[in-house]
């Protein structure tokens, strides 16, 4: 929603000054000049760029439009989950746990939160470093290093995409001279016509100028800037998982370990102490039912 507003601000902010300024809309028409700029944009970032890149570049785009990555209600289901968990390797330990971490998908305890289970990264990543403490990996500061440089490693991914996307804003401006030039060259060889059509092939040669600098301000820059927000908040589920497991690895009860999780979470979508509370509890009462029924 928030790009189809700015977007809407952009264009009718740039359009209605010029059409207050008494130009004429029909003078910026110029297909081929947006030809030239974004057909040359496009073949710079594919040339730049793997496939990989570009295929997350789309993705990235399409999430946009979604809205935000994570929701409130996403953090209270992931902690909900890390206190199942880790309660779960307190009572029984991590051989409680086996089948569950192999096949997290078949698992009956993952499937009762079915939002998390769909972020297959972020589960593999927990289920990763809980099979590795059921072998032994107990040591908090080399898991701690462990986690830190895997999560660096993931942020330096997330991120190819928007520095992509931001390399093509920085590149628009310089391609609208381009097709600027590629005008005025038309127009010179048009010299001899009348000034009416001369004025007019001009007025069309700058407007690839034009475009240049408002796709990389007014569009591109801002996307790659909200692809970059994005994947931060991306980042967040992650450093939220890490959290509840260096606590536990110290030691903490699995409520102080989801709250060591909770506090690292922006202020827009970290739930309060009660709603975590709420969640917890309902999670323990589910295991014990469980448990009776077994």
């Amino acid at each position: 929603m928030n790009l189809l507003i700015g977007a809407t601000i952009v264009f009718a902010s740039v359009l209605g000054g010029f059409l207050a300024l008494g130009g004429h809309i029909s003078v910026l028409l110029q297909p081929f000049e947006v030809l030239i700029v974004c057909g040359a944009a496009l073949g710079a970032f594919v040339i730049a760029n793997p496939w990989q890149i570009i295929k997350d570049t789309g993705g990235g785009l399409r999430a946009l439009f979604r809205g935000t990555a994570h929701r409130r209600a996403d953090y209270l289901e992931l902690l909900a989950l890390l206190y199942t968990v880790l309660r779960t390797v307190r009572t029984k330990g991590l051989m409680g746990l086996e089948k569950d971490i192999e096949k997290p998908a078949d698992s009956t305890l993952f499937q009762q939160f079915p939002r998390t289970l769909e972020q297959e990264r972020a589960v593999s990543f927990l289920t990763d470093y809980l099979r590795l403490m059921s072998l032994g990996a107990d040591r908090v500061a080399e898991m701690e290093a462990l986690m830190d440089e895997e999560l660096l490693t993931l942020k330096k991914e997330l991120h190819r995409a928007p520095r992509s996307l931001h390399t093509v804003a920085e590149g628009l401006p310089a391609l609208g001279i381009v097709a600027a030039v590629l005008g005025m060259i038309k127009a010179m060889g048009a010299i001899s016509e009348s000034p009416d059509v001369l004025g007019q092939l001009i007025a069309g040669a700058m407007v690839g100028t034009f475009l240049g600098v408002l796709l990389s301000y007014g569009v591109v820059g801002p996307l790659a800037g909200a692809m970059n927000r994005m994947r931060d908040e991306e980042m967040k589920f992650f450093h939220c998982i890490k959290a509840a497991l260096v606590a536990h690895l110290h030691g903490s009860a699995p409520a102080v370990a989801v709250e060591h999780a909770r506090k690292v979470l922006y202020a827009e979508v970290q739930p309060s102490f009660h709603e975590v509370e709420n969640v917890t509890t309902n999670a323990a009462q589910r295991m014990g039912e469980r448990q009776k029924a077994a």
